[in-house]
């Protein structure tokens, strides 16, 4: 984060973090506060660690920790994780199809299970498949690897489908008030007729009207197999969104101490910092460039051909090994 991407964000948070001078004591500056929290939420130190770095009480980096992430979220959500409208939903739509070819696709989904350490008298609640203790966080991703809905606070014993059956996105996508654009026909699928804007997820999730999950088994049709690449490749955005997450907010990478509740609040915060700088890198041309679609049929599933090891050898070496 450069300083003028920071001196932005402190722009939008400082008004909520400031705190008053009294004639015993000079507060903490907003600037100071805010630098501790991301510095928190960037590395996953132990708040005795950062308060020696600032100087501070570890007390107080508590304290600062879980009002700032706060006040991050409250300041940045209306902007830049707003509930996204019919337009915002075709606009999506829009993206996958231009950018992964996938049509009528709304987002992709998928949970996130943030380690934490085990809370006090909390039984299993938290102990999840891996062993380990976690929240869960529930995401939807637009093409730009932005996250659009967020659900955190799930326990960790919940699968990806009971953390969508529990969420307040789950309830809505059930009883239709998500605002998704009406059915469409797709170009070139005509003698489907009108299809639904549907959200992708793996076989984790239920199969929905407007939730599709990749074909079971293993020995499938060409046509499913296809389906199946197509689906598994729009997907694969919200992968790609929570290792960008992970990888610049290292406190996901680490068993988390604190409390469920604060370890909410620096999620939310650390996903909605990840669309303020995401924003910035929209339109800049990508580092590997994608070729646009044309509309005609390409063989994206052909048979390889068989390879012995012998092709790896030059000449002299297939000469020397038949001697």
């Amino acid at each position: 984060m450069s300083k003028d991407v920071f001196d932005e964000l402190l722009g939008k948070v400082g008004p909520l973090i400031t705190k008053a001078d009294t004639h015993l004591r000079l507060s903490i500056g907003p600037a100071e506060q805010l630098a501790i929290c991301l510095r928190y939420l960037a590395t996953g130190d132990s708040y005795r660690t950062i308060a020696f770095s600032y100087r501070v009480g570890h007390a107080t980096v508590a304290v600062i920790v879980k009002e700032v992430a706060g006040a991050i979220w409250t300041a940045l959500v209306e902007e830049y994780m707003p509930v996204p409208q019919m337009e915002d939903w075709r606009a999506i739509a829009a993206g996958f199809r231009e950018r992964w070819d996938f049509p009528n696709c709304v987002g992709a989904i998928d949970g996130k299970h943030v380690v934490i350490q085990a809370p006090a008298n909390s039984g299993s609640l938290y102990f999840n498949y891996k062993c380990t203790y976690s929240l869960v966080l529930l995401a939807v991703v637009d093409a730009e690897y932005q996250f659009r809905v967020v659900d955190v606070g799930g326990f960790g014993r919940s699968s990806d489908s009971g953390s969508l059956r529990n969420s307040a996105f789950g309830e809505s996508l059930t009883d239709g008030s998500l605002q998704l654009p009406p059915d469409t026909v797709i170009p070139g699928a005509e003698r489907r007729g009108l299809l639904p804007h549907v959200f992708v997820g793996d076989e984790a999730f239920p199969l929905l009207d407007n939730l599709l999950r990749p074909f079971p088994g293993r020995h499938l049709t060409r046509e499913r197999r296809l389906f199946n690449y197509r689906l598994s490749r729009a997907r694969l955005v919200v992968e790609c969104a929570f290792g960008i997450l992970s990888s610049q907010w290292r406190m996901l990478r680490r068993v988390i101490t604190t409390s469920p509740e604060v370890t909410e609040l620096c999620v939310k915060a650390a996903c909605v910092v990840h669309n303020f700088l995401r924003r910035r890198t929209i339109g800049r041309p990508s580092r590997t460039p994608i070729a646009k679609s044309t509309g005609e049929a390409t063989p994206t599933l052909c048979d390889a051909p068989r390879m012995g090891f012998s092709s790896y050898l030059n000449e002299e070496e297939e000469g020397a090994m038949a001697a």
